[in-house]
């Protein structure tokens, strides 16, 4: 999670000798980030490489840091004030934010609600709802925070606000719900079923959805419980489709084809 840098005043007013600043550092305690500007050790690297741009994490890399859904942490999504000068050069690597922030002068992050507003301007709008219900399933926002979230937004994404869900458990289930919803089909998410266990989404009442990442599904051992669980269904009467992570993220066009060519219903159209 974010941190406050310090000052070499502050460290000084808190009873650290010039010794100790420097054995902190030694051992890996503390970190300079750059000239007057001190960090606890365990900072994430993305936020330390803010600092030393002489900004503060925002948008989807702070997301990605907190926890929350985002579609793309190829790059570094740094916040920086107007008028800010004597910055060191940046690479392609960095996505620079020029606004103001509310947060404080020693702040090294952006608040959440900012970082949440601004990554609509660097993802796509069904990806804005997933990082959305994923902070607000996490109880990192509630539901003021999420009005706040909208309030900094242009008045064309108020339409987005009804499609939020906070049951969702993770983004790729946000974005196969909105597929789901997009194919106009009946589902339930989060499902218990006798015998099988717990599904991500049963559709139509017959066809069973998962949404499968490497974190969770990649060893064999993993792999052999889905194939019990899938026996386990279709000796109940379900049929079961399996979606990759990425797939749903970065094919949804495929995923949307692979479920209408399931659904009887969808046939008859």
């Amino acid at each position: 999670m974010p941190h406050v840098s310090a000052s070499y005043r502050d460290l000084r007013a808190a009873g650290m000798t010039r010794t100790d600043i420097e054995s902190s550092i030694r051992s890996g305690l503390m970190r300079r980030a750059r000239r007057d500007t001190y960090l606890p050790g365990d900072v994430p690297n993305d936020l330390l490489r803010a600092v030393q741009l002489g900004g503060r994490l925002d948008c989807l890399s702070l997301l990605a840091v907190s926890g929350v859904f985002a579609h793309d942490t190829s790059r570094l999504h740094v916040q920086f004030d107007r008028g800010a000068s004597r910055l060191p050069p940046r690479g392609p690597e960095t996505c620079a934010h020029w606004r103001p922030s509310s947060a404080p002068a020693r702040e090294t992050a952006t608040p959440l609600v900012e970082a949440l507003a601004q990554s609509a301007a660097c993802q796509p709008p069904r990806s804005l709802i997933a990082s959305l219900d994923s902070a607000w399933h996490q109880r990192l926002l509630d539901e003021a925070g999420v009005g706040e979230v909208f309030q900094r937004l242009p008045r064309r994404y108020r339409r987005l606000r009804p499609l939020l869900d906070p049951s969702a458990e993770s983004g790729p289930e946000t974005l196969l719900r909105l597929i789901l919803r997009s194919l106009g089909l009946r589902w339930s998410s989060q499902v218990f079923i006798e015998g099988v266990g717990r599904v991500d989404f049963v559709v139509e009442g017959w066809l069973i959805i998962e949404c499968d990442s490497k974190a969770h599904h990649s060893s064999w051992d993993a792999q052999r419980a889905d194939r019990r669980r899938d026996r386990a269904a279709a000796a109940a009467g379900f049929l079961t489709l399996r979606l990759m992570a990425e797939e749903i993220m970065y094919a949804p066009d495929a995923v949307r084809a692979s479920i209408a060519g399931l659904s009887p219903r969808l046939r008859r159209r």
